[in-house]
């Protein structure tokens, strides 16, 4: 009998499932970094535009954050998505930079295609781009210089360059301000460390009045009205309990069945209701308080008898502006009311119920030594007020940044031109093909102030090749100034940032750019429903696979 030399094709992925390898699987990973890197470069420096994002409810969100952008556009490609979390990290690390760490993970993978395109193993390059992102490490801290909390007007240009190019712009000044001011407030000081919680500055938004309207208050803006008319407006000397518990009856936990055979029954039920809630009250008003804050519920006859005491109250309190109203009055959250005494109460100059826009809202102001601010952000347009949000949360954490790690460095593409700069130096006492990679590394980083001056409609290769040359004359913070096309000293010119943004978008970018790397085959399962990563359309692969 003849035997059959056919072999029977193995198939060991399910039906409908898709692979790419080799260098197919890496051309479509890089080429999916390359285009989200491409999205948000337009948006770099102070003369970076904005996007302008539509969601399929219709909802508008214009903006020039790269971490907002990116979040938005609910990307879908498997590795894109390792660089939408490049942004994210250095969003919740930092808290900005995010555009620039996204834009090196791109350019350090361009210039990766190029080496692979040359035969070099993905490997050795993800070797030699470790090492640089080493030496970067140890050249950026070389180059920093110290701040401490005392240097205010520092900290204040700080501010200023985290708010340029953005749409806060035109008040800049006076918000950078207001930031430095709320953190020297909120930070605490252990063992000569500075520590900065900023969920301690709360960012109320309001629509209405001009940016420049934005305003810092000595304590917090609760976003809620006194739960009674006949309650007084404002209320000085405040003498504040915050209550964690509701003041009403409380209902039973189990399904009760009362049963009631005659009416006077029914008023004696009612009458010990009405007595209870008046214990409530009487408990409120032994602790001297004359504000209540309370995180649950407040029944409509406790309403009643705390305006008949002359008591402000607010109910239905978040749990977070708790503990901020704790932070700015001294005040401690109880649970139980038999428990609360006069020493459980915070202390504020002021609280008072004031009309903002069309909305009523709370203000507890004058709190000696508040530990907790809120910045009230106005401006023209919901979209305004938004965009303004955004740009005081990246000058919060730089200036947090700034602060906490004590070091700050050169803006303006200063500091990546002298970083490149060294570690090409670094690159030559390199053998084999590692230095090909430190190389490529140290040019990658160049995309910044390249960037800056293609925004800034500049002739990008003339403004290299003059920084480059005043940084060969020992110039450290040479930099670009996008409005007039000179090389300024950054330093002198007070464009200046915290060193982490540094530190952690070359450390992230890095990262994400190695791992994307080594990746030399993208098996994408069927889309039956099992087994199926993530943010795959169904049917397998997204498009541009």
């Amino acid at each position: 009998m003849a035997e059959n030399n056919q072999m029977q094709p193995i198939f060991i992925l399910s039906e409908g499932s898709q692979r790419t390898t080799g260098k197919n699987a890496q051309r479509n990973n890089i080429m999916a970094a390359k285009l989200v890197a491409e999205t948000v470069r337009t948006t770099l420096g102070p003369k970076g535009m904005d996007k302008m994002l539509v969601d399929s409810l219709g909802d508008v969100i214009v903006t020039n954050d790269g971490v907002t952008i990116l979040d938005e556009m609910s990307i879908e490609h498997p590795a894109a998505k390792m660089i939408v979390e490049v942004a994210k990290t250095q969003e919740d690390e930092v808290g900005d930079g995010t555009t620039t760490a996204v834009v090196l993970a791109g350019e350090l993978l361009k210039n990766a295609e190029e080496l692979l395109e040359e035969n070099i193993h993905p490997t050795v390059i993800a070797k030699g781009y470790r090492i640089a992102a080493e030496k970067s490490h140890e050249i950026l801290n070389k180059i920093s210089e110290d701040i401490t909390e005392n240097d205010t007007e520092s900290l204040k240009h700080i501010a200023v360059t985290a708010m340029t190019g953005k749409g806060a712009e035109t008040a800049k000044e006076k918000l950078a301000e207001l930031c430095v001011t709320a953190l020297k407030q909120v930070m605490d000081k252990e063992k000569q460390k500075i520590i900065i919680s900023k969920e301690n500055i709360k960012l109320e938004k309001k629509v209405g009045g001009g940016i420049e309207d934005t305003e810092l208050v000595q304590g917090i803006i609760l976003d809620k009205e006194r739960v009674h008319s006949g309650m007084p407006l404002s209320v000085e000397n405040a003498k504040i309990l915050l209550l964690d518990s509701a003041v009403e009856v409380k209902s039973t936990e189990t399904d009760a069945k009362i049963q009631i055979t005659d009416p006077s029954q029914m008023q004696a039920f009612l009458d010990q209701e009405e007595h209870i809630i008046k214990e409530m009250v009487e408990d409120i008003a032994k602790t001297k308080a004359n504000v209540v804050f309370c995180q649950k519920g407040i029944d409509d006859m406790a309403q009643h008898f705390l305006a008949k005491k002359g008591i402000y109250a607010a109910r239905r309190v978040k749990k977070s502006d708790m503990e901020k109203l704790a932070r700015a009055t001294g005040a401690k959250v109880i649970t139980n009311l038999d428990d609360a005494s006069e020493s459980d109460l915070g202390k504020a100059g002021i609280v008072q119920e004031k009309k903002v826009g069309d909305e009523q809202m709370t203000y507890v102001e004058d709190c000696k030594e508040a530990k907790a601010v809120t910045i009230l952000i106005r401006g023209g347009t919901e979209h305004v007020v938004d965009e303004v949000k955004r740009a005081l949360e990246d000058a919060i954490g730089d200036v947090s940044a700034a602060l906490t790690t004590g070091k700050i460095v050169g803006g303006a593409g200063s500091t990546e031109i002298e970083l490149s700069k060294q570690l090409k130096e670094f690159s030559n006492s390199l053998s084999g093909r590692e230095q090909l990679a430190v190389e490529a590394f140290a040019d990658a980083i160049e995309i910044i102030p390249k960037t800056l001056a293609e925004n800034g409609g500049l002739d990008s290769i003339n403004i290299l090749t003059e920084l480059k040359a005043m940084h060969d004359k020992g110039k450290k913070w040479a930099g670009i100034d996008v409005f007039t096309g000179k090389i300024i000293d950054a330093w002198e010119s007070s464009v200046i940032e915290p060193l982490k943004i540094k530190t952690q978008a070359v450390q992230s970018a890095s990262e994400s750019a190695i791992m994307i790397l080594r990746i030399d085959d993208v098996i994408a399962s069927s889309g039956k429903g099992e087994g199926m990563p993530p943010g795959m359309p169904p049917g397998g692969m997204p498009p541009g696979y």
